[in-house]
């Protein structure tokens, strides 16, 4: 298929469409230079042209022209995903939803709401209306949306009470729109869910949204020092295991990366303390207060309702999930990271053995997270790159021992996540995009059916370093 990007263009001409150069270009990144692996990539990918629609009824006369005239269609939201979910490898059409941002229901226990809102914005306005919140967001909440969430995210603060986006409940309902020549309007739920959630937008366009809340609390954060880091690990995944206790998030920063990187917590910490991340329910603090009393070893420096600090740090959970990489990357460029699932029973052993084996050019960041109703840990590792190959034995490492990684330096959804192919989002994707249109270049198993997943991690076809590209 040969792209007719001048007819699309034409076709779409009421419709809001950025022309600036530097905007086209903007809107055709995401966070995928958090990996050196890909910023040598995919830097110099970019679309050429973005369109805002402003509802469904837009959205649809894009994939329908976009159809007609061959273009792809990447969808954008903020851009904060850092695998590379957003970029398009093929050039064509930016599909930018910042316009669909309304809220359009909230009842109790469940919000409806348009893909483009920002997840603070979301969060805030179901707070105002009835005293609810969402129940996880991402680290980079005040600049991400809700269906860059759903589209590209796995789970984040909250995920150690709810688990992770896919988990059933965590989604009630998508809206999505397909790219065929006359687009069809689908809903999913429960099983059919999977088709469509986490699949970076290649097989339908979500255009509508609804999740289940929670009750909102003036959660009180903090931070808990320690001097050994497997006491650390230990507290945050005896304090999870309380079922009394109700907390939103419980991260682990092995020292001394809180000292080297984050500059309004150094003051209070030396570079031997490893850190602790918490979010605990106003109601709940007599009981942790009682937990930590019973650890001598743990010392509470910060708590948001009672601060003696000059300077406060912000909220606690911009130093968790990413926003560790993303703070330890201002200090160190050199600093990469990798995406680790530690699965009960074994995770705390799995963890002693990773930093044994590596520290220090692996320093631990841990979050709780339950998976199948049990603690466990997620690793998001700050990692000392120095060269592709020696990132790659990391990796095998961590496998061969027994611990999953959910690569972060590959940017199809097979490498990146569960290392196998989704039949059901294949099987849709054939159903809803027979052309390949959708954020093309992402599905391995759409674009080499026969490629052997024995050789994971070597999926490189479709993106070239930049001086290599034509």
């Amino acid at each position: 298929m040969q792209p007719n990007i001048s007819a699309a263009k034409a076709a779409l001409a009421h419709i809001e469409q950025d022309e600036n150069p530097a905007t086209i270009r903007a809107k055709s990144r995401d966070f995928f230079w958090y990996s050196p692996v890909l910023k040598a990539r995919m830097d110099h990918l970019e679309a050429d042209f973005v369109v805002n629609p402003r509802n469904e009824a837009e959205v649809i006369e894009v994939l329908r022209a976009c159809y007609a005239h061959d273009v792809p269609v990447t969808t954008r939201g903020a851009g904060t995903g850092n695998y590379g979910q957003a970029m398009p490898m093929r050039g064509g059409c930016v599909m930018h939803l910042r316009h669909m941002s309304a809220v359009k229901e909230i009842a109790p226990g469940r919000v409806i709401c348009e893909p483009g809102i920002l997840l603070k914005d979301l969060d805030a306005a179901c707070k105002a209306h009835s005293g609810q919140e969402i129940r996880m967001f991402s680290s980079t909440w005040a600049t991400a949306t809700i269906g860059g969430f759903i589209a590209g995210g796995s789970g984040g603060v909250g995920s150690c009470t709810w688990g992770s986006l896919r988990d059933l409940g965590n989604i009630i309902r998508l809206r999505v729109v397909t790219m065929e020549a006359e687009p069809r309007v689908l809903e999913f739920r429960g099983e059919e869910l999977a088709r469509v959630s986490h699949a970076y937008g290649t097989n339908g366009i979500i255009t509508e949204i609804e999740i289940p809340l929670a009750p909102a609390y003036d959660w009180v954060e903090m931070f808990v020092a320690t001097k050994d880091f497997m006491e650390a690990v230990h507290f945050t995944d005896e304090l999870a295991n309380q079922d009394g206790i109700l907390i939103k998030l419980g991260s682990v920063y092995e020292a001394p990366a809180p000292f080297d990187y984050f500059s309004r917590v150094k003051p209070h910490i030396a570079a031997d303390d490893t850190l602790i991340g918490l979010m605990v329910a106003p109601h709940s603090m007599d009981g942790f207060l009682t937990f930590l009393a019973r650890r001598p070893f743990a010392r509470l420096i910060y708590r948001s309702d009672a601060s003696t600090w000059t300077k406060t740090p912000g909220p606690v959970f911009e130093y968790g999930w990413n926003h560790t990489t993303l703070r330890a990357l201002k200090v160190d460029p050199s600093i990469t990271y990798l995406q680790v699932r530690y699965g009960f029973p074994d995770h705390i052993a799995l963890i002693k053995k990773m930093r044994d084996a590596l520290n220090p050019e692996v320093l631990q960041h841990l979050e709780v997270l339950r998976m199948d109703g049990k603690v466990a840990f997620a690793g998001l590792s700050l990692v000392k790159f120095t060269t592709e190959e020696r990132l790659d034995e990391i990796v095998k490492m961590h496998e061969d021992a027994g611990a999953m990684i959910f690569n972060p330096h590959r940017y199809t959804l097979e490498e990146g996540g569960r290392q196998a192919v989704d039949d059901r989002q294949l099987a849709f994707k054939r159903e809803a995009d027979p052309k390949g249109l959708l954020n093309p270049g992402k599905m391995i198993a759409w674009d080499d059916p026969a490629w052997g997943y024995e050789t994971m991690y070597t999926y490189r076809a479709m993106t070239k370093p930049a001086q290599a590209a034509e």
